[in-house]
């Protein structure tokens, strides 16, 4: 009943827009408009293209460090190739494994703290051991990296590896060396007087 008296009003008054006026097909026109453009955002925000989550893959496969996304639920989700070859492993092997699982008992405690850091702080630097497949131990520089959605909710983290072994091999052998050096050097000036 509401409808047709609006009808009524618009077709009985000149200066009212009418369903054969164009100004209301303009309005209408510019009104469907803005909301197709507002919904293409809002689907935008809500689902990224496929090109740029193809560019964010191809870009972490080739890091030369180690990158592994790991849900909030302490789960591997995604490891690029790099990662897993520091660890002797594949990365299928990794995927759905516990975070935890990749590094030595004896840091796991550092490595928990560390997690509490990120989490306050949103990224936090570490040096562990990490845990190949084969049993060795690889010395890792670890950055955890916090990763929240827009609605401020932790939804995982970005770990970070860079080995660091050759050169905390060569540090060792380094600091075996200076202490001969040291018994040497007071022998050559007593000689030398």
């Amino acid at each position: 009943m509401v409808l047709p008296t609006a009808v009524l009003l618009l077709a009985s008054s000149p200066d009212k827009l009418t369903f054969r006026s164009p100004e209301l097909w303009v309005y209408l026109l510019g009104l469907t408009i803005l909301l197709v453009i507002a919904l293409r955002r809002v689907m935008a925000r809500q689902n990224p293209l496929n090109d740029e989550l193809y560019s964010k893959t191809v870009a972490i496969e080739h890091v030369q460090s180690g990158v592994a996304w790991v849900r909030a639920d302490g789960t591997i989700k995604a490891i690029n190739a790099s990662f897993a070859s520091t660890l002797g492993a594949l990365q299928r092997e990794l995927l759905g494994r516990d975070w935890y699982e990749m590094f030595a008992q004896q840091d796991k405690a550092r490595i928990q703290e560390g997690f509490s850091q990120m989490l306050l702080l949103g990224k936090c630097t570490l040096d562990v051991l990490g845990k190949r497949m084969d049993g060795t131990y690889a010395g890792l520089e670890l950055l955890l990296v916090a990763v929240h959605d827009h609605k401020m909710r932790f939804v995982g983290h970005h770990c970070l590896i860079a080995d660091r072994t050759r050169e905390r091999l060569l540090e060792e052998q380094l600091a075996g060396v200076a202490p001969k050096r040291q018994e040497r050097r007071p022998s050559m000036t007593r000689a030398s007087r």
